[in-house]
């Protein structure tokens, strides 16, 4: 069998899905450039429900919930594009390196992945090949772009967590991660505890490195940009009026840290 034909009987994604990238304010004239690795929760129709109830699907588990309504007005208070994914993590999760046994759970929290239990390498690269490959390569052209016109850029990986995780309670309201950068962090933090009504994570509930994530590892510190990921607690942001809240005070504190960065020249 040649390449191409096995590629064709492995293929994932048919005429009735819909492409895994999603873009808003492409032209935006800001310096940060938005990401949202767990934005969806589709589903390809070839892997029908995963083999878990529509209840699993649409828990944190599935994708991050409330990141969609956040990063899309937060690109639009900022002008800044945003580049998301909108498959579920349950299909293959995009800030994981795909060779990270978590790329494509087998169980996620204490939910068993039936559909993903035993699959073939041909099934696993296309989920690859089809989803995880075509929204990084989106994010690097997008970065190219930027450097090739001489425009500055800032990555934020933007994410949701759940509030309490394995029977353990999270008190953070929305966390700054980061791995071996941590100017925009630091900055972030800086003007979050300012707020003063906030408890803010250091690298909570979550840490950044390079065998657990992809996006900030990958597209921000390999590249050399100023980045930063950030985690806002879930139920903070499930329904419009908390979306546009914490992107309203997200735009405000991006706003304020851009003059910071440009006074130090890290964005010119």
């Amino acid at each position: 069998m040649d390449l191409h034909t096995a590629e064709a009987a492995d293929q994932l994604l048919g005429e009735g899905d819909t492409p895994p990238v999603h873009e808003e304010n492409a032209e935006g004239t800001s310096p940060f450039l938005l990401t949202a690795d767990h934005y969806g929760r589709m589903l390809p129709h070839a892997l029908g429900d995963l083999g878990i109830a529509e209840s699993e699907l649409v828990r944190h588990i599935g994708w991050d919930i409330g990141i969609a309504g956040v990063a899309g007005r937060l690109a639009k208070l900022l002008d800044a594009h945003l580049i998301a994914q909108r498959y579920s993590r349950l299909v293959i999760d995009c800030n994981r390196p795909p060779t990270a046994a978590s790329s494509i759970p087998v169980i996620s929290e204490a939910t068993a992945i039936p559909r993903n239990e035993g699959i073939s390498d041909g099934e696993r690269a296309a989920r690859r090949r089809e989803i995880f490959e075509p929204y990084h390569h989106r994010i690097d052209a997008a970065i190219d772009r930027r450097v090739h016109d001489e425009r500055p850029t800032v990555l934020v990986s933007l994410h949701s967590f759940t509030p309490v995780y394995a029977g353990v309670a999270r008190p953070w309201h929305i966390g700054a991660l980061y791995n071996r950068d941590t100017v925009l962090p630091q900055l972030l933090l800086k003007h979050l505890r300012a707020e003063g009504d906030l408890v803010v994570g250091d690298n909570e509930p979550y840490a950044v490195n390079d065998l657990t994530d992809y996006t900030i590892p990958v597209h921000g510190e390999g590249r050399g940009l100023v980045s930063t990921g950030i985690e806002i607690r879930q139920d903070l942001i499930t329904d419009h009026t908390g979306q546009q809240q914490w992107a309203e005070r997200l735009a405000r504190i991006f706003a304020e840290i851009e003059v910071e960065l440009r006074a130090e020249r890290l964005v010119i």
